[in-house]
């Protein structure tokens, strides 16, 4: 059995590491692991305080308010101290502390049906506090420890966002608190600029803004486009007689102060809980970064009463999202080669839960973003995985990496068929030359069999891979010359699924020629450009016989699009599938509507489920084909949503809040006619 573990051991060792990583944290804005891990931590330590009362001591973390400050800058004592939030992370965690918020009013004899509760994003920056007098900036501080900041009022003034000077009526003097951050975009550009510097990229936008306000230029902060929003009121010194935390922000906001747009006032925690679960699924959709939302009791006066803790308000409660980031062992770092020939190095992780899934597998993107992140086999690696986004490593722990441990070399071949990589210039990519390289082959036919393309159902990568080890995937058009008596043999390849699969297959011979297009794999040719050449020229077999200046003489056509399709008929081998493709049956015709009535002129239509009377990728082509556009999300410019059967919730739900209308089929096939909503 296990050796038991002491608890007075396991709390200091817990207090020792979260003491290391605070002062990473706060004082030099350099983390060695991600929010999620040190939320771990921080939890069992507080779980073992609780079960452990005895263990408790003033100088716990957990009785302790952020870091201290750093000794760069002059410290300032805040009038009214910086707290805390406790967290929450689900449901029961949400309503603990509406149960506690319940009590506690029950004994101070407040009325418990009466309370309102406003929503705020919990925006991941840096926490500040701004003092006005006399209606002009004075002084700015960061939280620190709670009751000392530091002075960054030089860099703050840069902040183009903030105010100098208060609109009129403001009080002598005035503290707000907010939070400063870094746009998505401004962080991104950042780190491409640093990578092709050959400099090492930024983590992440919170500790890139609380670096950039730490600079003791303050031009570097300027630079770097720092933006704030306004949550709260410290000291003040006359002003309005507020009555709750609503009627404050829209106070800030007529100062000039800016106040998130997103900011809810609800009735109840059911309202709140649906509200933190729309944030968490759209946490993305903004451009700034958000961990969770903030909670908090309307009323001014309920909150004086409710008062606070050592540490936190009890009238309010941070609903944390989970971890996006992650740390774990890179195993070792492997090359793949995709359907372009591109060379693109991944790492093989020890499997870790983030963002609600197991990731085993990470990108590296390239040969420059492997050496600027200097990650190594071997290293602890820090993963992040932000929703949908395809998991990547952000970079080692330093601290964390074995003695030796040499650098990973980019292979000089390619992994699967042995030619040489070729990295052409100005490019940053690695490829592998070899057209007829299996996992190029393999790519392709997959590509072929996509949503984008063919959009055949059941024609995946492993069945691929499958198909091309038995010998019966050579090229796209043997998709179209299955050996389905042999298919008979394979464990898992009964009736049902074979009958599914050829059906498949065959609906796709008569998918639009632009989708045709799309699935040959012609380097630059994406969906837009495929649907200009099939409109244009409306015959494959015209397409192939145009010159590379008639080409790119199409309005929407430039030379690199116009010389790589027609370099790619000119080779014989390419010529010969399609050959193969025609006599299969597969539609090498144009549009199915060419010269349809431009009903949906400048409107855009969302299409989500499927629909009876076409598929995914013919709605999308008779929108376009009356010169509509086909977005893939909602919108406050989507004209209307189309809903056919299974569709996806979000699209839905984001066009009942945006007020878009909803289509049925019907209905669709009205708008497609007329150009107006059915009445």
């Amino acid at each position: 059995m296990p050796e038991a573990i002491d608890p007075a051991e396991r709390v200091e060792h817990l207090r020792e590491r979260i003491r290391y990583y605070n002062k990473l944290y706060y004082e030099f804005d350099a983390p060695e692991i991600p929010d999620g891990e040190w939320d771990a931590m921080m939890r069992e330590l507080l779980a073992l305080e609780e079960e452990f009362p005895d263990l408790i001591t003033p100088d716990s973390p957990s009785r302790q308010i952020g870091g201290a400050p750093s000794t760069t800058f002059d410290p300032v004592v805040h009038a009214v101290a910086m707290m805390s939030l406790d967290n929450a992370v689900n449901a029961e965690e949400l309503t603990a502390w509406g149960a506690r918020l319940t009590r506690r009013m029950a004994e101070l004899g407040d009325a418990v049906e009466a309370v309102e509760f406003v929503c705020e994003l919990k925006i991941d920056g840096l926490a500040v506090s701004i003092r006005y007098e006399n209606g002009r900036l004075a002084q700015a501080a960061t939280r620190g420890d709670g009751r000392t900041g530091e002075d960054v009022t030089a860099n703050v003034r840069t902040i183009d966002v903030l105010p100098e000077r208060l609109a009129a009526g403001a009080p002598d003097v005035l503290e707000v608190r907010g939070e400063i951050y870094l746009p998505v975009a401004t962080f991104d550009q950042l780190n491409r600029d640093l990578v092709e510097a050959g400099q090492r990229a930024y983590v992440n936008p919170r500790n890139t803004a609380a670096g950039s306000l730490r600079q003791k230029d303050p031009a570097i902060t300027a630079s770097r486009q720092l933006k704030f929003w306004t949550y709260q009121v410290g000291h003040v010194e006359g002003g309005p007689d507020l009555s709750s935390h609503s009627e404050m922000l829209a106070w800030l906001a007529d100062l000039g102060f800016p106040v998130n747009p997103e900011i809810r006032r609800l009735a109840s925690l059911d309202e709140v809980y649906a509200t933190c679960l729309h944030w968490q699924e759209h946490r993305h959709d903004l451009p700034y970064e958000i961990d969770g939302v903030v909670v908090k009791v309307d009323d001014l006066a309920l909150r004086n009463e409710l008062g606070s803790t050592t540490k936190a308000p009890r009238w309010a409660i941070a609903f944390k999202f989970p971890p996006e980031e992650r740390t774990t062992k890179l195993r070792d770092i492997m090359v793949s080669i995709g359907r372009t020939g591109r060379a693109t190095p991944f790492a093989v992780l020890e499997p870790v839960f983030v963002s609600g899934s197991t990731v085993g597998m990470a990108t590296l993107h390239n040969q420059d973003q492997v050496k600027a992140k200097d990650v190594r086999p071997g290293d602890t690696v820090i993963v992040r995985k932000a929703g949908d986004v395809i998991p990547e490593v952000v970079g080692p722990v330093l601290a964390e990496r074995p003695e030796g441990l040499g650098e990973w070399v980019f292979p000089t071949d390619c992994p699967v068929c042995g030619t040489p990589l070729v990295r052409p210039e100005g490019e940053a990519d690695h490829r592998c030359p070899n057209e007829f390289c299996p996992a190029r082959v393999a790519g392709t036919i997959a590509h072929f069999g996509g949503r984008g393309a063919m959009d055949i159902e059941g024609f995946g990568e492993q069945r691929v891979q499958l198909f091309q080890s038995m010998g019966m995937l050579a090229d796209v058009a043997d998709v179209y010359r299955l050996d389905w008596n042999r298919l008979r043999l394979l464990e898992g390849f009964g009736e049902t699924s074979i009958a599914n699969l050829r059906a498949a297959i065959e609906a796709s011979k008569q998918r639009p020629l632009a989708n045709l297009l799309v699935g040959l794999n012609i380097r630059h040719v994406g969906g837009a450009g495929a649907e200009v050449l099939a409109r244009a020229f409306g015959h494959i077999d015209r397409i192939m016989a145009a010159s590379a200046d008639e080409l790119a003489a199409v309005e929407g056509i430039g030379p690199t699009i116009a010389q790589s399709v027609h370099d790619w008929f000119a080779l014989p081998a390419n010529r010969v599938i399609i050959d193969k493709l025609r006599e299969s049956g597969v539609n090498v015709e144009g549009p199915d509507a060419p010269g349809a009535p431009q009903t949906l002129a400048g409107l855009a239509v969302v299409v989500t489920g499927t629909l009876t009377g076409h598929t995914r990728d013919g709605a999308e082509a008779a929108i376009k084909a009356r010169g509509g556009k086909s977005p893939s999300s909602v919108s406050k410019k989507t004209t209307a949503v189309v809903v056919g059967d299974g569709p996806g919730a979000t699209k839905v739900t984001r066009a009942e809040e945006l007020g878009v209308p909803i289509l049925d089929e019907a209905g669709f096939e009205h708008l497609l006619s007329t150009g107006e909503l059915p009445s």
